[in-house]
């Protein structure tokens, strides 16, 4: 499980993204999306999950995920402002450089260096170039170059910016605070993000597919991907799902003390587990419904 297209796409975390696509799936598609509601019943908005990045011609819009979105108020997202791809790359850069580092090959498991060579042999960047970039950056980097047909461009969370057209989106994070949750990792755990993105390019396509688990809403499998992976080291699964999304939680539940409806449109993998924000809300008092 990696973070895809991260600096292409926006600052987004792909928790949900990983692996190979297939062609786009004929059968019906169910993404997950809840209903939030009062101890009483009272639909208080809606809570969606998306993923960052997707192959083209896949089709997720349901006629119940419409409705939503008619009837929604406002959106809230992790990041508003995905289409400043300058902002975020200034913001990237401010986060992502430093001074002092070893070479990249000296942050890696010596059996991993012939394809961290690779993978480096795809960017711009030269070995003492990346003495320059921390840790995680350099990851990052490293992802976008895996080839995996996923496009930021049609990640659903952009699409529904346009969705909601003049009405109002409130961000959770936005994208500076995103690059601070890595740039604020032990070096340690930094490794272990770019130890996992050399693993998947290794891996090819053997590795489980984002957009078809994405499209089936299997609870139990999107559960299996946020324990795995990089996601497996607790230090890393702390700083990057459990602390967020109980920042989250709180937000989401003040949000829905407001007289207006929001759709709630957040990664997948940010939805589901013990964890989750669907549990986190449920513990709070609300009801919620799958809607599909």
């Amino acid at each position: 499980m990696i973070w895809r297209k991260l600096l292409a796409g926006a600052a987004a975390l792909l928790l949900a993204s990983c692996g190979e696509p297939s062609p786009p799936s004929t059968q019906v598609e169910r993404p997950l999306l809840w209903q939030i509601a009062r101890a009483d019943g009272e639909v208080e908005g809606w809570l969606y999950g998306t993923i960052h990045a997707l192959p083209d011609g896949v089709e997720w819009r349901s006629p119940t995920l419409q409705r939503v979105i008619g009837r929604a108020d406002f959106l809230v997202v992790e990041v508003a402002d995905l289409k400043n791809l300058a902002a975020i790359g200034e913001e990237f850069q401010r986060a992502g450089r430093s001074t002092g580092h070893p070479l990249l090959r000296d942050r890696v498991d010596p059996a991993k260096v012939a394809q961290l060579n690779e993978l480096t042999g795809r960017t711009a960047y030269s070995a003492s170039e990346f003495r320059q970039i921390e840790t995680w950056a350099a990851a990052l980097m490293l992802a976008q170059t895996i080839n995996n047909g996923l496009e930021s461009e049609n990640g659903v969370d952009r699409a529904l910016l346009g969705d909601f057209g003049n009405r109002q989106v409130i961000e959770l994070e936005g994208a500076a605070a995103q690059f601070a949750i890595f740039d604020a990792l032990a070096e340690e755990d930094q490794r272990v993000l770019l130890d996992a993105v050399i693993d998947e390019a290794a891996a090819g396509g053997l590795t489980p597919n984002a957009a078809q688990v994405w499209l089936s809403g299997d609870v139990a499998m999107l559960e299996r991907e946020t324990q795995s992976g990089m996601l497996a080291d607790p230090e890393v699964r702390d700083a990057l799902l459990v602390r967020r999304n109980s920042e989250w939680t709180d937000r989401i539940a003040a949000l829905l003390a407001d007289d207006r409806r929001p759709l709630v449109a957040v990664g997948a993998a940010h939805l589901v587990g013990v964890d989750g924000l669907i549990a986190l809300l449920e513990r709070k008092g609300y009801r919620l419904r799958r809607l599909q």
